[in-house]
């Protein structure tokens, strides 16, 4: 059976949400403190973590840069509605994907599922032909096509389409991009990734002026919309 830790301090929200997720079939254990949260972690494991951000004995940050350290389980974000920052800073320590307060508990289930989803499949991840939506790469050869026709990119289009399809449905931050396509050490102005982004939507999108697909994701960064 799949195991959720939830690591929510409100009971109003983890006690509906344990309940729901008992319905749909999954094992649940609830902590609500961050310091219990890495205990349990240790001591029982999990398939996937929801997190709050705003947590007593230690905040939701430090628990998911410590789980990084332990683990690649996936983590769900809560965050409140205007914590955007908070969403940028777990996403670059490595959480899944985020779902602001107040949220839909179904919604979140939802997210749940396409977490465990994608993480269930990891020969994707390793694959030299990535797919999502129109767009197909044969990263060995370093070919594209769009709805079946051949594009040209240079390298790092390349790169970055790539690790957007990688990672299709997850919203990548600025850093992140910056970090993985251009390297740690880049130091130029970050408005190169957004000029990026621009020339990839005018060689994917059927209407760059309206993105379907490579999308942007205000205060956080971007993500490939399968």
């Amino acid at each position: 059976m799949t195991r959720i830790l939830v690591v929510e301090d409100e009971e109003s929200l983890s006690d509906p949400l344990s309940y729901l997720l008992g319905k749909e079939g999954f094992e649940v254990q609830v902590v609500d403190n961050g310091l219990d949260a890495v205990v349990e972690f240790d001591r029982s494991g999990a398939d996937l973590v929801l997190l709050d951000l705003m947590l007593p004995g230690q905040s939701g940050t430090e628990v998911c840069r410590q789980l990084r350290q332990r683990s690649n389980v996936p983590v769900i974000m809560l965050t409140a509605k205007d914590a955007e920052i908070d969403k940028v800073v777990g996403l670059e320590l490595g959480a899944d994907d985020y779902v602001t307060k107040p949220y839909s508990s179904r919604e979140l289930v939802a997210r749940v599922r396409a977490v465990l989803r994608r993480q269930g499949e990891p020969e994707e991840l390793i694959s030299n032909t990535v797919q999502s939506g129109p767009v197909r790469m044969d990263v060995e050869r370093h070919v594209v096509s769009v709805s079946g026709q051949p594009v040209s990119l240079p390298l790092k289009e390349f790169e970055l389409l790539e690790m957007l399809l990688r990672n299709a449905g997850r919203v990548l931050t600025r850093g992140q991009l910056i970090d993985r396509v251009w390297g740690s050490d880049y130091v130029g102005d970050t408005k190169t990734l957004d000029v990026h982004v621009k020339r990839l939507r005018s060689k994917v999108e059927p209407d760059p002026s309206a993105p379907r697909y490579l999308v942007t994701v205000r205060g956080l960064g971007y993500k490939f919309e399968p």
